[in-house]
Formats: structure tokens, sequence, C-alpha cells
């Protein structure tokens, strides 16, 4: 089955990750942070790399100096959001309840995140009884 046009590979996801952890970098700084060896070769797979993730609306390029930087286009919660509802879709007929039970029972939540969670179930639940909100 072929990959939704959107889908962002594993090592595209390795350049967004430096992207959001860094802000703007050029292409050579990217391949030295992932390639232990800076050579061509690995210039041009970092470059092809940054060009798939340009042409998915992923990342945008500076022109306006030399070299050229590049910064990331989505920010990292709309990859996750994505990426989870990608996944409610295949193996959960769409809801992402199954999907987020099995998440927090695997994790082995700390007493701080659990917390955490419940905070914000709270606040959902709040903002879903606003006026105009829909539950």
């Amino acid at each position: 089955m072929p990959r939704p046009p959107q889908d962002v590979t594993d090592a595209e996801l390795a350049i967004l990750n430096l992207l959001w952890d860094r802000g703007r970098a050029t292409v050579r700084e990217l391949t030295e942070q992932i390639y232990p060896e800076y050579n061509s070769s690995n210039h041009a797979t970092v470059q092809k790399l940054l060009e798939r993730l340009k042409a998915k609306g992923c990342v945008r390029r500076d022109r306006s100096s030399w070299p050229h930087r590049f910064e990331a286009a989505i920010e990292r919660g709309d990859l996750i959001d994505r990426r989870l509802r990608q996944t409610a879709d295949k193996l959960c007929d769409g809801s992402i309840q199954p999907l987020l039970t099995h998440l927090v029972r695997g994790a082995r939540l700390s007493a701080e995140d659990r917390r955490s969670l419940r905070t914000l179930l709270d606040e959902l639940d709040k903002e879903g009884k606003k006026p105009g909100k829909k539950l």
C-alpha cells in the first residue's frame, strides 16, 4: 500500500527533530549533526531529504543569505496529532480512545504524569461546558 503523500519517513523525522531543537540550520550543519563523518554523499542525502520535506510542506528554505537556511514549517505537535490520527485510522477504525487507553496503560506513568493527565482532562471538561463549545 503506498504511503500517504504527507507521511514523514524516519530519516525525514530525524531532520525535523534537529530543526525543532535548533530552529534554523544549513544543510552542512544538519549533515554534521546526523553523520559523524561529513562527506559529499552525506551532504547530498540531507539535501534530498530537505527537498522532500519542503515538497511535503514540512520545511521552509530561507534564500535571503548564503548558505541557505532551513526551518521547520510544521509544529511538532501538529505532526504528532497527524501520526496518531493515522495510527488510529489504521488500527482502531478511526477511534483514538483505544489507542490512548493502550498508551496510558502501557506507559507506566509516574505520579506526576498521572496528575498532569487528570489536570488536562479536567481542563478539557471545563472547556467543553462553555457556551458554544462542542463535546
